[in-house]
């Protein structure tokens, strides 16, 4: 019996990572293979589901646009946290009509950092990704004491549209040490930074201008803590400029969300000796190919010689030498276990080893 890897990942605001997964095994094992099954995430929805941490707590925090949520956080033990900041800043948490990146904060994944740090955490590994926000990770970085104000000395209010004003950083300290997990490799300013993402926050061009301007001058403000050079690193533009936040008043690490949650599945040892590799991704488009899970499975499926299929509701890109099915439309997990099993019978004959 053939070995098929399957890796699947959250369909954002329809089935969870752990749902798609089973779907995709599921589909595979009809097929008549044997599936070797991974619970994915780059970082941003399904973080939780990827780590399966022990035992998970919940906190009440300031949400995307200052209204009380409840934000699940997982421990791997008793120091370690795991934190998701779409749980208490994502777009998922608004209505289309209530998303606005002026306003939208970070502060609730601060205040989760600080709740983690008091129930005994020294480290959290924070998921970015699923954002509302483009304040550069300052909301999050006041609730561990940084303080940010106008010329005349006030404190500046949350969200993005307020950076433009401001005019001095007073530091704080972070009580743990941060391991930022980032779904996208965008730093944080220029064409290609956070302004990528403003749209599907809320943004109109005119709104995603002014958030650049922001911060822009929050970067400069930042120069003594490094704010310039950090703002270029791969990933500080993800999560509306979480990333870049806290590499600067955190000290965090930065590191790509997708490679970490496949090493630590060992996903290089398990496309050893398999067939092939099916995953899925709600919407397969450019940007699954910069720094998301599907593209860092395609790209090491590649190296290894292991022949790739992607089944997702939304095939926008077709790549040489990936094969890509799927139909438009809403999925149920029967959709998915169906589409996987198309795939694997779909090939002409089953790849050798």
């Amino acid at each position: 019996m053939p070995r098929i890897v399957v890796v699947g990942q959250a369909f954002k605001g329809s089935l969870s990572a752990a749902d798609v997964a089973r779907a995709l095994g599921e589909g595979v094992a009809a097929a008549g293979a044997l599936p070797t099954v991974i619970v994915g995430s780059d970082g941003g929805d399904g973080l939780l589901d990827a780590i399966a941490p022990p035992r998970r707590t919940v906190h009440r925090v300031c949400g995307p646009l200052g209204d009380p949520v409840e934000a699940t956080v997982g421990w791997l033990d008793a120091e370690t946290a795991v934190i998701e900041s779409r749980l208490a800043c994502g777009v998922a948490l608004l209505p289309w009509e209530r998303r606005d990146p002026e306003r939208t904060t970070t502060r609730g994944v601060g205040e989760l950092l600080v709740a983690v740090g008091a129930a005994g955490a020294t480290r959290a590994i924070v998921g970015l990704g699923g954002s509302a926000t483009m304040d550069g990770g300052l909301g999050a970085a006041r609730a561990w004491g940084w303080r940010a104000t106008d010329g005349d000395g006030q404190d500046l209010p949350d969200g993005g549209g307020a950076l433009p004003r401001l005019h001095a950083l007073e530091p704080g300290t972070a009580t743990v040490a941060i391991t930022a997990l980032a779904d996208v490799r965008n730093a944080l300013l220029g064409r290609r930074g956070a302004a990528v993402y403003a749209k599907q926050k809320g943004a109109t061009l005119a709104v995603a201008a002014r958030l650049m301007d922001g911060l822009e001058v929050l970067v400069r403000r930042a120069a003594r803590w490094g704010g310039p050079a950090l703002a270029s690193r791969a990933g500080a533009g993800a999560a509306g400029g979480l990333g870049f936040g806290l590499l600067c008043f955190a000290g965090a690490t930065l590191e790509p969300g997708a490679a970490w949650i496949l090493d630590r599945a060992d996903f290089d040892a398990a496309i050893q000796g398999a067939e092939g590799v099916v995953v899925a991704e709600a919407t397969f488009d450019r940007t699954s190919l910069a720094g998301k899970l599907t593209g860092e499975v395609l790209a090491r499926a590649r190296a290894a010689g292991v022949p790739v299929v992607v089944v997702t509701p939304r095939p926008l890109i077709r790549p040489r030498g990936v094969t890509v099915v799927g139909r438009r439309g809403r999925w149920r997990p029967a959709d998915v276990a169906a589409m996987a099993r198309r795939a694997v019978e779909g090939w002409r004959r089953l790849p050798g080893p």
